[in-house]
């Protein structure tokens, strides 16, 4: 009993730094300007797009980036990575029956080489292609990803009004299913919460980051920081280029998307299983397969989350002045960073009391992608395991 003070004491001040000194990671502000100047010429767009196993999701996705409201010359690249539900007949018929100004090229992508990984091999023939043709700014984005018809138009915008070489959107996920609703929110907050949007378009800063589902970019602003080889074994690619870019001088923004949004993925989470696989495929090596890591992220968890409501209905039970004070105010500062998360997915804010135990769910989910990966099942996706070297990486499961 003689620790709950200190351990309450403890996690506020944590929670205190988090609020105030953390590059306000808990707000959603980060936004596309509501209407950026136009450029007097619009620059030429390649989008690429790599898809396995996407047939029951590009319905409704392929159309919204073949019909884009874009000005300039818009070309879409979907490479095949072998699907075997026929992704790549459905993407000739969608685009067959589009009414849009952007024309379709679909490529088959050969295996990936020792080393690289299977997404990261499927965008590098989408980026030779767009190269070939001469683009000047590429679209990465990903097959379950819905765009409103102005997101290339506002994305190119942004990015040259403020003279940005990277441009990213945090798609907005899917909360349709409870369980959807209990994991997603928690994913994009502590999403947020290792790598503060403010921290990441601040030029010159340390931290770095990108949301795979939707990146803008500069082609020469990729190829002077060496192309995708550099990254070619990133399991999670999106932070792994934000970092490339950045470390080469590349001025890079992150935020949320707006209202109405400008992405949103249509990827259905009905499951706990879908949502666990998720998270498990990527956690552990976000902690670059470091049992020390692990272990200190595992406690920091503790700390944050499970020490303040334990702690202060604890000291509520027992009349302990110091650690009910300490550890309320630290869960009730928790639930508040949450709300505006919450909010952006039209929830309640009353779900942020519950982080806890999601925090809990994520602890067991970092544990379970520990026991896979000495088990030789880390990083499986899509029935594909990672090619030898592909073991380096630390950000967002997107793959």
């Amino acid at each position: 009993m003689s620790l709950l003070g200190p351990l309450a004491a403890a996690s506020a001040v944590a929670w205190a730094y988090l609020l105030v000194g953390h590059g306000g990671f808990w707000l959603t502000s980060a936004r596309l300007p509501a209407g950026p100047p136009e450029p007097t010429r619009w620059p030429s767009v390649g989008v690429v797009v790599p898809a396995r196993d996407e047939a029951a999701v590009l319905v409704e996705t392929l159309p919204t980036l073949l019909t884009q409201r874009y000005p300039g010359e818009l070309a879409v690249w979907l490479v095949d990575d072998d699907s075997s539900d026929g992704t790549a007949e459905l993407a000739g018929t969608l685009a067959d029956h589009a009414c849009g100004r952007a024309s379709l090229t679909v490529l088959a992508a050969s295996p990936p080489p020792p080393g690289w990984t299977g997404k990261l091999n499927a965008v590098q023939h989408g980026v030779e292609a767009a190269s070939a043709a001469g683009v000047e700014l590429l679209l990465f984005t990903d097959a379950d990803i819905a765009h409103h018809p102005a997101s290339v138009r506002r994305l190119v915008a942004a990015a040259l009004v403020d003279n940005r070489d990277l441009v990213s959107l945090m798609a907005l996920l899917r909360t349709q299913t409870g369980w959807e609703r209990i994991v997603v929110p928690a994913f994009v907050y502590f999403f947020a919460q290792l790598y503060p949007f403010p921290r990441v378009a601040r030029h010159g800063g340390r931290t770095a980051a990108a949301a795979g589902g939707c990146v803008l970019l500069r082609r020469s602003a990729l190829e002077h920081a060496g192309g995708l080889t550099s990254i070619r074994g990133e399991l999670i690619d999106d932070v792994a280029l934000g970092r490339l870019l950045k470390r080469c001088g590349a001025r890079i923004w992150l935020g949320f998307t707006g209202d109405p949004p400008e992405v949103r993925s249509v990827r259905p989470y009905p499951r706990l299983a879908g949502l666990w696989n998720m998270v498990t495929r990527t956690a552990y090596t976000q902690l670059r397969h470091s049992p020390v890591l692990l272990v200190g992220t595992l406690a920091s968890l503790g700390l944050l989350y499970v020490v303040p409501p334990v702690t202060g209905l604890i000291g509520l039970a027992t009349r302990s002045p110091v650690p009910a004070a300490a550890g309320l105010g630290a869960w009730a500062t928790m639930a508040l960073t949450q709300t505006p998360v919450l909010r952006l997915y039209g929830l309640s804010p009353l779900r942020g009391f519950t982080l806890p135990a999601v925090a809990t769910l994520y602890a067991a989910m970092t544990m379970d992608s520990a026991r896979r990966h000495a088990m030789g099942h880390g990083g499986a996706w899509k029935g594909r395991l990672p090619t030898a070297g592909c073991t380096r990486s630390a950000g967002s499961p997107r793959w």
